[in-house]
Protein backbone atom coordinates (compact mmCIF):
# COMPACT_ATOMS: atom_id res chain seq x y z
CA UNK A 1 0.00 0.00 0.00
CA UNK A 2 1.07 3.54 -0.75
CA UNK A 3 2.13 5.68 1.80
CA UNK A 4 2.33 9.26 2.78
CA UNK A 5 4.94 12.02 3.06
CA UNK A 6 3.79 14.33 5.72
CA UNK A 7 5.44 17.27 5.50
CA UNK A 8 4.41 17.71 8.62
CA UNK A 9 6.33 18.35 11.84
CA UNK A 10 4.71 21.53 13.55
CA UNK A 11 6.43 23.23 16.55
CA UNK A 12 6.02 26.79 17.61
CA UNK A 13 9.40 28.21 16.62
CA UNK A 14 9.73 30.95 13.60
CA UNK A 15 12.33 28.68 12.06
CA UNK A 16 9.22 25.91 11.71
CA UNK A 17 6.38 28.15 10.73
CA UNK A 18 8.54 29.93 8.09
CA UNK A 19 8.93 25.49 7.33
CA UNK A 20 4.98 26.02 6.74
CA UNK A 21 5.00 28.81 4.92
CA UNK A 22 7.57 27.67 2.05
CA UNK A 23 4.67 26.00 0.33
CA UNK A 24 3.01 29.30 -0.19
CA UNK A 25 5.90 31.15 -2.96
CA UNK A 26 6.23 33.35 -5.91
CA UNK A 27 5.91 29.96 -7.98
CA UNK A 28 3.56 28.34 -5.48
CA UNK A 29 1.22 31.62 -4.20
CA UNK A 30 -1.19 31.12 -1.61
CA UNK A 31 -4.67 30.18 -3.32
CA UNK A 32 -7.24 33.24 -2.89
CA UNK A 33 -9.35 30.71 -0.89
CA UNK A 34 -8.98 27.31 0.49
CA UNK A 35 -12.73 25.88 0.80
CA UNK A 36 -12.32 22.96 4.30
CA UNK A 37 -16.35 22.87 4.58
CA UNK A 38 -17.60 20.43 2.97
CA UNK A 39 -15.26 17.27 3.88
CA UNK A 40 -14.76 16.27 0.03
CA UNK A 41 -12.06 13.80 -0.62
CA UNK A 42 -8.97 16.54 -1.60
CA UNK A 43 -7.46 13.92 -3.42
CA UNK A 44 -10.01 13.01 -5.92
CA UNK A 45 -11.54 9.94 -7.43
CA UNK A 46 -9.82 6.71 -9.04
CA UNK A 47 -8.21 7.01 -12.01
CA UNK A 48 -10.27 3.98 -12.82
CA UNK A 49 -13.22 6.16 -12.46
CA UNK A 50 -11.90 8.64 -14.14
CA UNK A 51 -11.28 6.68 -17.06
CA UNK A 52 -14.55 5.14 -17.32
CA UNK A 53 -16.75 8.11 -17.09
CA UNK A 54 -14.07 9.49 -20.21
CA UNK A 55 -15.32 6.33 -22.01
CA UNK A 56 -18.95 6.82 -21.45
CA UNK A 57 -19.41 10.63 -22.01
CA UNK A 58 -20.45 9.84 -25.64
CA UNK A 59 -23.16 7.89 -24.64
CA UNK A 60 -25.11 10.90 -22.61
CA UNK A 61 -28.22 10.55 -24.65
CA UNK A 62 -29.09 6.95 -23.48
CA UNK A 63 -30.98 5.72 -19.85
CA UNK A 64 -29.11 3.67 -17.93
CA UNK A 65 -28.33 0.12 -19.05
CA UNK A 66 -26.47 -2.73 -17.98
CA UNK A 67 -24.53 0.25 -15.81
CA UNK A 68 -27.15 -1.01 -12.81
CA UNK A 69 -26.87 -4.52 -12.81
CA UNK A 70 -22.71 -4.57 -12.96
CA UNK A 71 -22.46 -1.77 -9.80
CA UNK A 72 -25.20 -3.81 -7.74
CA UNK A 73 -23.14 -7.44 -8.27
CA UNK A 74 -19.63 -5.43 -7.24
CA UNK A 75 -21.59 -3.93 -4.09
CA UNK A 76 -22.88 -7.69 -3.77
CA UNK A 77 -19.41 -8.76 -3.64
CA UNK A 78 -18.06 -6.67 -1.47
CA UNK A 79 -20.95 -6.58 1.07
CA UNK A 80 -21.46 -10.23 1.20
CA UNK A 81 -24.92 -9.68 0.33
CA UNK A 82 -28.28 -10.06 -1.76
CA UNK A 83 -28.49 -7.92 -4.33
CA UNK A 84 -32.39 -7.81 -2.94
CA UNK A 85 -31.11 -6.06 -0.34
CA UNK A 86 -29.22 -3.35 -2.04
CA UNK A 87 -31.00 0.01 -2.79
CA UNK A 88 -28.98 2.83 -4.76
CA UNK A 89 -29.04 6.05 -4.72
CA UNK A 90 -28.43 9.35 -2.61
CA UNK A 91 -31.50 8.97 -0.65
CA UNK A 92 -31.43 9.58 2.90
CA UNK A 93 -33.59 12.68 2.64
CA UNK A 94 -36.20 10.64 0.96
CA UNK A 95 -35.50 7.60 2.79
CA UNK A 96 -36.15 10.01 6.02
CA UNK A 97 -39.61 10.99 4.42
CA UNK A 98 -40.54 7.60 3.63
CA UNK A 99 -40.30 6.67 7.21
CA UNK A 100 -42.36 9.47 8.66
CA UNK A 101 -45.27 8.25 5.93
CA UNK A 102 -45.10 5.19 6.39
CA UNK A 103 -47.46 4.30 9.60
CA UNK A 104 -48.77 7.87 9.60
CA UNK A 105 -47.79 10.83 11.38
CA UNK A 106 -46.59 10.95 15.19
CA UNK A 107 -43.25 8.70 14.20
CA UNK A 108 -40.66 9.43 16.44
CA UNK A 109 -36.84 9.76 15.26
CA UNK A 110 -34.23 9.69 17.65
CA UNK A 111 -30.91 11.12 16.33
CA UNK A 112 -27.52 13.13 18.20
CA UNK A 113 -27.50 16.71 18.90
CA UNK A 114 -25.78 18.34 17.05
CA UNK A 115 -25.17 16.07 13.95
CA UNK A 116 -25.84 16.07 10.27
CA UNK A 117 -29.94 16.39 10.00
CA UNK A 118 -30.46 14.98 6.50
CA UNK A 119 -33.18 12.15 7.65
CA UNK A 120 -34.32 13.36 10.25
CA UNK A 121 -34.85 17.21 8.43
CA UNK A 122 -36.98 15.38 6.04
CA UNK A 123 -39.34 14.14 8.29
CA UNK A 124 -41.50 17.06 9.32
CA UNK A 125 -43.87 17.14 5.90
CA UNK A 126 -45.35 13.76 6.72
CA UNK A 127 -45.66 14.72 10.62
CA UNK A 128 -42.68 13.06 12.10
CA UNK A 129 -41.49 14.40 15.42
CA UNK A 130 -37.55 14.57 16.13
CA UNK A 131 -36.69 13.55 18.88
CA UNK A 132 -32.47 14.78 19.88
CA UNK A 133 -30.32 12.82 22.36
CA UNK A 134 -27.07 15.46 23.01
CA UNK A 135 -23.70 13.68 22.56
CA UNK A 136 -21.92 12.14 25.41
CA UNK A 137 -18.86 13.91 26.97
CA UNK A 138 -16.41 12.14 24.38
CA UNK A 139 -18.67 13.79 22.18
CA UNK A 140 -19.48 10.54 21.05
CA UNK A 141 -23.41 9.18 20.39
CA UNK A 142 -24.50 8.55 23.99
CA UNK A 143 -25.89 5.21 23.62
CA UNK A 144 -27.64 4.79 26.44
CA UNK A 145 -29.26 7.77 26.47
CA UNK A 146 -30.48 6.75 23.27
CA UNK A 147 -31.89 3.42 24.32
CA UNK A 148 -33.63 5.40 27.27
CA UNK A 149 -34.98 7.65 24.76
CA UNK A 150 -36.94 4.25 22.21
CA UNK A 151 -40.72 4.69 23.37
CA UNK A 152 -44.02 3.20 21.47
CA UNK A 153 -43.54 6.04 19.02
CA UNK A 154 -40.12 5.30 17.64
CA UNK A 155 -40.44 4.79 14.26
CA UNK A 156 -36.25 4.77 13.46
CA UNK A 157 -32.91 5.50 14.99
CA UNK A 158 -30.39 7.29 12.98
CA UNK A 159 -26.74 7.05 14.19
CA UNK A 160 -23.92 8.12 12.38
CA UNK A 161 -20.13 6.60 13.11
CA UNK A 162 -18.27 8.31 12.58
CA UNK A 163 -20.35 10.87 14.00
CA UNK A 164 -20.09 14.21 11.80
CA UNK A 165 -19.33 17.00 12.80
CA UNK A 166 -17.22 15.43 15.57
CA UNK A 167 -15.79 12.51 13.57
CA UNK A 168 -15.53 10.17 17.27
CA UNK A 169 -16.60 6.40 16.78
CA UNK A 170 -17.93 4.18 19.21
CA UNK A 171 -15.85 1.24 20.20
CA UNK A 172 -16.24 -1.78 17.69
CA UNK A 173 -17.42 -4.23 19.52
CA UNK A 174 -19.55 -2.18 22.06
CA UNK A 175 -21.62 -0.75 19.10
CA UNK A 176 -22.22 -3.66 16.96
CA UNK A 177 -23.78 -5.30 20.44
CA UNK A 178 -25.54 -1.74 21.17
CA UNK A 179 -27.40 -1.55 17.61
CA UNK A 180 -28.12 -5.81 17.46
CA UNK A 181 -30.56 -4.88 21.16
CA UNK A 182 -31.75 -1.71 20.06
CA UNK A 183 -32.70 -3.64 16.46
CA UNK A 184 -34.97 -5.41 18.49
CA UNK A 185 -37.14 -2.39 19.74
CA UNK A 186 -37.24 -0.37 16.63
CA UNK A 187 -35.03 0.05 13.34
CA UNK A 188 -31.47 1.12 13.34
CA UNK A 189 -30.21 3.55 10.84
CA UNK A 190 -26.37 3.53 10.78
CA UNK A 191 -24.87 6.35 8.09
CA UNK A 192 -21.35 4.89 7.60
CA UNK A 193 -20.85 7.80 5.34
CA UNK A 194 -17.28 8.49 6.98
CA UNK A 195 -16.24 4.72 7.80
CA UNK A 196 -13.97 4.21 4.89
CA UNK A 197 -11.83 6.70 6.30
CA UNK A 198 -10.88 4.81 9.25
CA UNK A 199 -8.25 2.79 9.11
CA UNK A 200 -10.35 -0.22 10.52
CA UNK A 201 -13.07 0.29 8.79
CA UNK A 202 -13.11 -3.46 7.89
CA UNK A 203 -13.65 -4.06 11.58
CA UNK A 204 -16.38 -1.36 12.44
CA UNK A 205 -18.70 -1.60 9.49
CA UNK A 206 -21.84 -2.81 10.83
CA UNK A 207 -22.62 -4.34 7.07
CA UNK A 208 -22.35 -7.80 9.14
CA UNK A 209 -25.80 -7.14 11.12
CA UNK A 210 -27.87 -6.28 8.12
CA UNK A 211 -26.66 -9.65 6.65
CA UNK A 212 -27.36 -11.67 9.79
CA UNK A 213 -31.39 -10.36 9.30
CA UNK A 214 -31.06 -7.36 12.06
CA UNK A 215 -33.85 -4.78 11.56
CA UNK A 216 -30.92 -2.84 10.91
CA UNK A 217 -29.87 -0.38 7.45
CA UNK A 218 -26.70 0.60 6.74
CA UNK A 219 -26.11 4.04 4.60
CA UNK A 220 -23.04 4.51 1.95
CA UNK A 221 -21.80 7.49 -0.25
CA UNK A 222 -19.59 7.95 -2.80
CA UNK A 223 -19.45 11.33 -2.20
CA UNK A 224 -16.70 11.25 0.17
CA UNK A 225 -14.17 9.04 0.62
CA UNK A 226 -14.22 7.57 -3.19
CA UNK A 227 -14.24 11.46 -4.12
CA UNK A 228 -17.09 11.53 -5.92
CA UNK A 229 -19.23 14.43 -4.79
CA UNK A 230 -20.26 16.01 -8.19
CA UNK A 231 -21.81 12.54 -9.52
CA UNK A 232 -24.07 12.22 -5.71
CA UNK A 233 -24.48 8.50 -5.51
CA UNK A 234 -25.44 6.04 -2.66
CA UNK A 235 -26.26 3.11 -1.67
CA UNK A 236 -28.52 1.48 1.05
CA UNK A 237 -28.15 -1.95 2.59
CA UNK A 238 -31.27 -2.88 4.27
CA UNK A 239 -33.32 -5.78 5.45
CA UNK A 240 -34.79 -7.39 2.21
CA UNK A 241 -38.82 -6.31 3.68
CA UNK A 242 -37.34 -2.83 3.32
CA UNK A 243 -35.40 -2.55 0.88
CA UNK A 244 -38.32 -3.99 -1.35
CA UNK A 245 -40.91 -1.25 0.04
CA UNK A 246 -38.43 1.01 -0.61
CA UNK A 247 -37.73 0.69 -4.73
CA UNK A 248 -41.85 0.33 -4.80
CA UNK A 249 -41.59 3.73 -3.11
CA UNK A 250 -39.48 4.68 -6.09
CA UNK A 251 -35.84 4.85 -5.28
CA UNK A 252 -32.91 2.90 -7.52
CA UNK A 253 -35.24 3.59 -10.51
CA UNK A 254 -32.83 3.07 -13.36
CA UNK A 255 -34.22 6.01 -15.17
CA UNK A 256 -33.48 7.88 -12.10
CA UNK A 257 -30.03 7.26 -12.17
CA UNK A 258 -26.61 8.92 -13.56
CA UNK A 259 -24.72 5.96 -15.71
CA UNK A 260 -21.47 8.19 -14.86
CA UNK A 261 -22.27 7.55 -11.64
CA UNK A 262 -22.72 3.88 -11.96
CA UNK A 263 -19.53 3.64 -14.36
CA UNK A 264 -17.69 5.79 -11.38
CA UNK A 265 -18.42 4.21 -8.48
CA UNK A 266 -18.17 0.78 -10.07
CA UNK A 267 -14.69 1.76 -10.87
CA UNK A 268 -14.18 3.25 -7.88
CA UNK A 269 -14.76 -0.08 -5.60
CA UNK A 270 -12.43 -2.29 -7.20
CA UNK A 271 -9.40 0.24 -7.43
CA UNK A 272 -8.07 -0.66 -3.76
CA UNK A 273 -4.78 0.21 -4.19
CA UNK A 274 -6.12 3.81 -4.78
CA UNK A 275 -8.00 3.56 -2.12
CA UNK A 276 -5.68 2.32 0.07
CA UNK A 277 -3.58 5.32 -0.68
CA UNK A 278 -5.98 7.76 0.59
CA UNK A 279 -6.85 6.42 3.70
CA UNK A 280 -3.16 6.47 4.46
CA UNK A 281 -3.04 10.17 2.92
CA UNK A 282 -5.92 11.33 4.91
CA UNK A 283 -5.04 9.66 8.15
CA UNK A 284 -1.84 10.69 8.39
CA UNK A 285 -2.95 14.93 7.87
CA UNK A 286 -5.61 14.20 10.75
CA UNK A 287 -3.10 12.77 12.40
CA UNK A 288 -0.76 16.05 11.86
CA UNK A 289 -3.55 18.33 12.96
CA UNK A 290 -4.23 16.44 16.15
CA UNK A 291 -0.83 16.89 16.81
CA UNK A 292 -0.91 20.74 16.61
CA UNK A 293 -4.26 20.59 18.70
CA UNK A 294 -2.03 18.48 21.75
CA UNK A 295 0.63 20.84 21.53
CA UNK A 296 -1.54 23.86 21.59
CA UNK A 297 -3.34 22.16 24.79
CA UNK A 298 -6.93 22.57 22.83
CA UNK A 299 -9.69 20.05 23.48
CA UNK A 300 -10.71 18.76 20.03
CA UNK A 301 -12.46 15.26 19.21
CA UNK A 302 -11.32 11.73 18.23
CA UNK A 303 -12.25 12.17 14.80
CA UNK A 304 -12.00 9.03 12.33
CA UNK A 305 -13.27 10.70 9.75
CA UNK A 306 -11.88 13.43 6.73
CA UNK A 307 -12.21 16.30 8.89
CA UNK A 308 -10.81 17.72 12.57
CA UNK A 309 -13.31 19.19 15.51
CA UNK A 310 -11.89 21.55 17.76
CA UNK A 311 -12.56 24.11 20.51
CA UNK A 312 -11.64 27.32 18.94
CA UNK A 313 -12.34 28.88 22.33
CA UNK A 314 -14.31 31.77 20.95
CA UNK A 315 -17.35 31.94 19.49
CA UNK A 316 -17.52 30.06 15.86
CA UNK A 317 -18.41 33.12 14.19
CA UNK A 318 -15.23 34.91 15.69
CA UNK A 319 -13.20 32.08 14.29
CA UNK A 320 -14.70 31.67 11.23
CA UNK A 321 -14.28 35.74 10.21
CA UNK A 322 -10.60 35.28 11.21
CA UNK A 323 -9.86 31.87 9.24
CA UNK A 324 -12.04 33.97 6.54
CA UNK A 325 -9.58 36.57 6.25
CA UNK A 326 -6.74 34.42 5.77
CA UNK A 327 -8.67 33.02 2.88
CA UNK A 328 -9.84 30.11 4.63
CA UNK A 329 -13.15 28.88 4.70
CA UNK A 330 -14.31 26.08 7.72
CA UNK A 331 -18.72 26.64 7.09
CA UNK A 332 -21.35 26.68 9.70
CA UNK A 333 -21.73 26.19 13.21
CA UNK A 334 -22.90 23.31 15.09
CA UNK A 335 -25.03 24.17 18.23
CA UNK A 336 -25.21 23.73 21.13
CA UNK A 337 -21.36 23.42 21.01
CA UNK A 338 -21.25 27.09 19.94
CA UNK A 339 -17.16 27.07 20.13
CA UNK A 340 -16.20 24.38 18.22
CA UNK A 341 -15.03 24.37 14.77
CA UNK A 342 -15.27 21.73 12.46
CA UNK A 343 -12.59 21.67 9.46
CA UNK A 344 -12.58 19.49 6.63
CA UNK A 345 -9.28 17.56 5.81
CA UNK A 346 -7.74 19.38 2.34
CA UNK A 347 -4.44 18.77 0.10
CA UNK A 348 -1.01 18.52 2.47
CA UNK A 349 -0.17 22.38 0.70
CA UNK A 350 -4.03 23.79 2.19
CA UNK A 351 -3.43 21.92 5.31
CA UNK A 352 -0.10 23.72 5.81
CA UNK A 353 -1.93 26.93 5.63
CA UNK A 354 -4.38 25.77 7.59
CA UNK A 355 -2.83 24.75 10.35
CA UNK A 356 -0.58 27.75 10.65
CA UNK A 357 -3.61 30.08 10.47
CA UNK A 358 -5.40 27.91 13.20
CA UNK A 359 -2.36 28.50 15.62
CA UNK A 360 -2.31 32.15 15.00
CA UNK A 361 -5.91 31.57 15.73
CA UNK A 362 -5.10 29.88 19.14
CA UNK A 363 -2.20 31.11 20.31
CA UNK A 364 -2.78 32.60 23.80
Amino acid sequence: MTKFNRRECLSFSAATVGGLMSFVSPSNPRPARIRLSLNENPFGPSPLAVEAIKEHLADLNLYTGNELPELIKTIEEREGIESNQIVLGEVLDVFGLYLSADGGPGGEFIYSEPGYTALVSAIAPAGGVAVSVPLDDRLENDLPAIARSIGPRTRAVYLINPHNPTGTVSEAARFREFVRGLSERALVIVDEAYLEFARDFESRTLATLVRSGAQVAVFRTFSKFFGLASLALGYILAPAPLAASLKKFGMDAFYGLNRLSLVGANASLKDTNYLGAVREKVAAERDAWHDLFRRLQVRFSDSHGNFVFFDSGRPHQTAAAALAAEGIDIGRAFPPLDNWVRISIGSPEHNAIARHSVAKLLRP
